[in-house]
C-alpha cells in the first residue's frame, strides 16, 4: 500500500522542513514540523513506512531537547511501524533515552541491540557513558 504522490509528497516537504530546524537546533519548531507530518498520515500510522521514519524523528527531536519521556514514547511508536524494531538508530536513541530515565537495564538492551546491527561505530557521535554501559558485555 502506497500513499498518493500530492501526499507523501507534503510529508517528506514537512520532515525535510523538519530536518532543517533540527540542524538548527530549533527542537520545538522541528517537532512542531514532524507532528504536522505525522497529522497527515492515515490511520493506522503504523501501516506506513513513513510512520517509521517520522516517528524516529520526533523521538530524536524530543531527545536532543532532554525530553526523555516524550522522546521514549515516541521510538516506542516507530518499534511499531514497518521495519522500525531493527533499525539500530532507533534502538540507539530508545537506549539513551532509558539511560537518561534511570532505566539502566532497558538502556543496555536497546544499546546492545545497536551495537549489535552496527557495531562501535553507532556510538562514534554519542556521548561515551552510552557505549560504556554495554563495554562489559560485549
Amino acid at each position: 500500500m502506497e500513499l498518493e504522490d500530492e501526499l507523501y509528497d507534503k510529508i517528506v516537504e514537512w520532515s525535510e522542513d523538519g530536518d532543517t530546524l533540527l540542524e538548527e537546533e530549533d527542537y520545538d519548531g522541528a517537532i512542531k514540523k514532524y507532528q504536522a507530518a505525522l497529522e497527515l498520515l492515515p490511520e493506522p500510522k503504523y501501516d506506513w513506512e513513513a510512520g517509521t521514519w517520522l516517528y524516529a524523528a520526533l523521538g530524536d527531536a524530543y531527545y536532543l531537547s532532554s525530553r526523555y519521556n516524550e522522546a521514549e514514547r515516541c521510538l516506542q511508536e516507530a518499534l511499531k511501524c514497518p521495519d522500525g524494531i531493527g533499525n539500530p538508530l532507533i534502538l540507539l536513541r530508545l537506549g539513551e533515552c532509558h539511560y537518561e530515565l534511570g532505566n539502566i537495564e532497558k538502556a543496555k538492551e536497546n544499546l546492545l541491540q545497536a551495537y549489535m546491527c552496527e557495531g562501535e561505530d553507532i556510538f562514534e557521535e554519542e556521548e561515551g557513558k552510552y557505549f560504556d554501559i554495554i563495554k562489559d558485555i560485549i
